[in-house]
Parts: structure tokens; C-alpha cells; sequence
């Protein structure tokens, strides 16, 4: 039998393991022209929870779908020329233990020892910070550089990427366990508590000359905070908004517009699947860093399909450090 865990309801407010199901059916088999792969590791991410909220660069998440994410795959049977048995692919999947699809979801991906590094280092969390640190951030050496949800699976390679650049690096962490983790570890500059009140001030004491770039995962408060530091003609990379994914209402954002056109910040939204004829470059550049120990990969990894529900759910509540996943089944040999 094939496990699948499906949306039972979709969240008003917080979300909760209690709004999936998990089901049992028959193994799936491919027709003509598709592809059945086996899931080795899930991608949890926050964008996981926004998907529930209507469409946005992909369908809405609606209750009765198989909860979509992007999986770290074998393939065991392929009906398609490109693709054959035993290849390790990245797919745009389901929480499930083996699923049919198209080969067009499909990315083909080098047998790269650990297979976790193909979600975290060189996956969408590493890809993410390359390019939306350098393409958009354009950081330059001397500068100061802030980044929010620090010791996410984002947010731990922006930091670790801005050093390699010269850059004084601060981060927006919750928790003190966290942000002396991210100093001690991830060699970050220094590293603020959001939750330990005062925002704002504590980002004009570890930003004294203020703020060049921003890489913005949070929104909200978090943003409204960073924007009164900014410094003339700086620039922000807006990530995400994980502040807003888990709630029944939006967060505030009152000085954001005028900010921009007083401080004349260059304000960039991206996604990192719009950069896909980058990643070579980006790849090979992340994987001499870290073959080099300038940087570090942070992984959490939670084993079991069945956790999933409760990893994201971990994961939005800030339990996590670095690129959080789920291992459904061991790596191949």
C-alpha cells in the first residue's frame, strides 16, 4: 500500500497536524509518457502553508488535494525517454511514499553525496539565498547586511554568503539559543532576539551605521522595524512574508511605501524558479564554499511521512534550524 497524506481542512488560523489526513491506497502505477518515483526526502517549507491560501506562483493547496512539495525522488518505473530507473530526481511531488507525474515536474539531479545537500545546499534553500542575496542584494564589502528568520534553511546561507562577500552580517532570530548559535556557528557579526521585545532598538545598537541590504523572510512588524534603519539607496529582497502565512488576518504594514521613496531603496520580490538558467553557476559556487569550510550547511531532518503534518507545523512555530526536510525513505546506495 501507498501512503498519502492529504489537506483535510483548510486552516482559518493557525494551522495544526489535525487539518491533514493520512491515507492508505493502492501503489500507484504509471501510464504512457509519465514517471513513478519513490520520495527519499520532502522539502518543508513556510511556502507550504501560504500555498493554502489561494493560487500564487502555483495552484492553491484545497482540501482533498495530496499536500504539494517539492521532494527529493527515485524514480522506480519510468514510462518517458527522458527519465529511467534509478535516477535521482527532484520533483514537484506530494507528501507521499511514491507518486506518478509528469516528466516536466521533473529536474534531473547528479548522485551528490549526502543526497540531503540536493534540498539544503544546492537545493531551493541554497539557490534562494545565491540569488536573491547577489542578483537583488547586490552586497558590497564593507556594507552591513540583515536578514530575518537568520537561522532558517534560507536564512542560514544568506548570512554565511554576505561574510564570504565582506560584509557585516546581522540576523533577526527568535530565541537566545538561537542567535548565539548563529554567532558561534554560522560566524554571523551579531544577531538579535525579536522576541525579547524592542525591535527596533536593539537593530540600532547591532546596526550603529545602519542598514545597506535587507533579505527580507518575515514581513509585518519584522520589515516595518528594518525599514526605519535602512540606509539611503539600500536594497531589499523580499523572500517571503512568514509572519502572515499562519494567521487569520494580514500583518500591518504602515510606513512601508513612504520609506521607499524617502530612502529611494530598491525593493525586489522574487522567486527562485524564475532563475533556473543560473543555478549551474550558482551550484558550483556553493559547493566549492562548502567544500571549502567557508560555509556551513544547517540541516533538520525529521524521519517518517507520517511527521510530516507536525514538521511544518514545528517549522512555522520556529522550531527548526537550518533547511528543515522529512526522510521517507533511506538514501539509495
Amino acid at each position: 500500500m501507498n501512503r498519502v497524506i492529504y489537506l483535510k481542512q483548510t486552516p482559518e488560523a493557525e494551522l495544526r497536524a489535525e487539518h491533514f489526513e493520512l491515507r492508505e491506497e493502492a501503489d500507484p502505477s504509471p501510464a504512457q509518457g509519465q514517471v513513478l518515483v519513490r520520495n527519499l526526502l520532502m522539502s518543508i517549507d513556510a511556502a507550504n502553508r501560504a500555498w493554502m491560501h489561494g493560487r500564487t506562483y502555483r495552484d492553491q493547496v484545497k482540501p482533498g488535494d495530496a499536500m504539494a512539495t517539492y521532494t527529493l525522488s527515485q524514480v522506480i518505473e519510468s514510462k518517458a525517454d527522458a527519465f529511467k530507473a534509478g535516477d535521482i530526481v527532484l520533483a514537484d511531488g506530494i507528501w507521499a511514499d511514491r507518486f506518478v507525474v509528469a516528466p516536466a515536474k521533473l529536474t534531473p539531479m547528479p548522485d551528490h553525496r549526502p543526497l540531503s545537500h540536493l534540498h539544503s545546499l544546492l537545493g531551493i534553500a541554497g539557490l534562494t539565498a545565491y540569488h536573491g542575496l547577489l542578483k537583488f542584494g547586490r552586497p558590497k564589502e564593507g556594507e552591513t547586511v540583515v536578514v530575518s528568520a537568520a537561522a532558517g534553511s534560507v536564512g542560514t546561507f544568506v548570512g554565511q554568503i554576505a561574510r564570504l562577500k565582506g560584509c557585516r552580517v546581522v540576523g533577526i532570530a527568535g530565541g537566545k539559543d538561537k542567535t548565539d548559535w548563529l554567532k558561534s556557528e554560522l560566524g554571523f557579526d551579531d544577531c538579535v532576539d525579536y522576541k525579547s521585545g524592542d525591535l527596533g532598538k536593539q537593530l540600532r545598537a547591532a546596526c550603529p551605521e545602519g542598514i545597506d541590504v535587507y533579505f527580507d523572510n518575515v514581513g509585518g512588524d519584522v520589515l516595518e522595524a528594518v525599514m526605519a534603519q535602512m540606509n539611503d539607496f539600500g536594497r531589499i529582497s523580499c523572500c517571503g512574508a512568514i509572519s502572515g502565512y499562519d494567521k487569520g488576518h494580514k500583518p500591518r504594514m504602515t510606513s512601508f511605501p513612504m520609506s521607499v521613496v524617502v530612502k529611494r531603496l530598491s525593493v525586489h520580490g522574487f522567486i527562485v524558479l524564475d532563475h533556473a538558467d543560473e543555478h549551474p553557476q550558482a551550484m558550483a559556487d556553493l559547493a566549492k564554499w562548502a567544500a571549502s569550510g567557508q560555509i556551513k550547511v544547517a540541516e533538520d531532518i525529521v524521519d517518517g511521512l507520517e511527521n510530516a503534518p507536525q514538521a511544518l507545523v514545528g517549522l512555522l512555530n520556529g522550531n527548526n534550524r537550518g533547511k528543515r526536510m522529512v526522510r521517507v525513505a533511506p538514501d539509495p546506495e
